[in-house]
């Protein structure tokens, strides 16, 4: 279904679709100003399909100045349609460095699948951000010219 699936940088016009399938992006501050931020480095992409937008996804800096992917959020009834790969596809793309990270908790084993799917390899274990249930960082490692 992936074909099915377009991404692209996103603009400030896509934040409300982002509420309306992540509630935290509806409610939570602090997620509504990550958003605008990363939109204004040109850092989010949207995943587009099935006539709307579906999900989105930003690469931050804030990971020891590593390229991060701090979040990667697909609406639910478009989860296993090619949409998240899409979003790491092109988020992988617009890396310059050698290597990418991101994470997820333990407990997410659909995201861990696909990162693994798409060539992450755990890199590291974070204890105590969420009570028994610990962050996985995962890391890949990207081809570039020289």
């Amino acid at each position: 279904m992936l074909s099915e699936i377009k991404t692209r940088l996103a603009g400030t016009r896509d934040r409300r679709a982002f509420g309306e399938f992540d509630e935290r992006a509806a409610k939570d501050l602090r997620r509504r100003e990550l958003i605008d931020a990363a939109i204004a480095a040109r850092r989010c992409w949207v995943a587009e399909g099935f006539g709307k937008v579906v999900g989105y996804g930003i690469l931050s800096k804030n990971f020891f100045h590593r390229d991060f992917i701090e979040v990667v959020f697909v609406a639910e009834d478009a989860r296993r349609t090619g949409a998240g790969a899409a979003l790491l596809s092109a988020i992988e793309k617009s890396v310059r460095e050698d290597r990418l990270f991101t994470s997820t908790n333990e407990s997410n084993a659909a995201m861990r699948a696909l990162l693994f799917t798409r060539g992450y390899r755990e890199s590291g274990r974070i204890e105590n951000l969420d009570l028994n249930d610990p962050e996985l960082v995962f890391v890949k490692f990207l081809e570039r010219g020289t």
